[in-house]
């Protein structure tokens, strides 16, 4: 279930247009859209790239956000062992801070 908040922040990076709501803002800059959570950038998105970050916290807040931009493209969070992993698209790669997805 998509929180109203997460479709309003998709909505943004879709038009590339900037949004702050609550404590998520998306600000679109040269061509490259940044998403942060409580002022901790989470997400870079481009032309043929996606950059995740934990901001520092592996909140379920964080997750969820970040889920929300990367479910409709196939990759996904998910915890196991107190541990994040990266579905992309049937493998399970752990998560790093920074990572890129293409």
């Amino acid at each position: 279930m998509t929180r109203i908040i997460e479709q309003k922040m998709n909505q943004a990076i879709s038009n590339g247009r900037n949004f702050g709501g609550g404590n998520t803002t998306v600000i679109t800059e040269d061509g490259v859209i940044k998403v942060l959570l409580h002022g901790n950038l989470i997400a870079k998105i481009g032309g043929n790239f996606i950059q995740i970050f934990d901001g520092g916290w592996q909140t379920k807040t964080t997750k969820s956000r970040l889920n929300a931009i990367l479910q409709s493209r196939g990759w996904g969070i998910f915890q196991k062992n107190f541990e994040w992993f990266v579905n992309d698209n049937g493998k399970d790669v752990p998560f790093e801070s920074g990572m890129f997805l293409q």
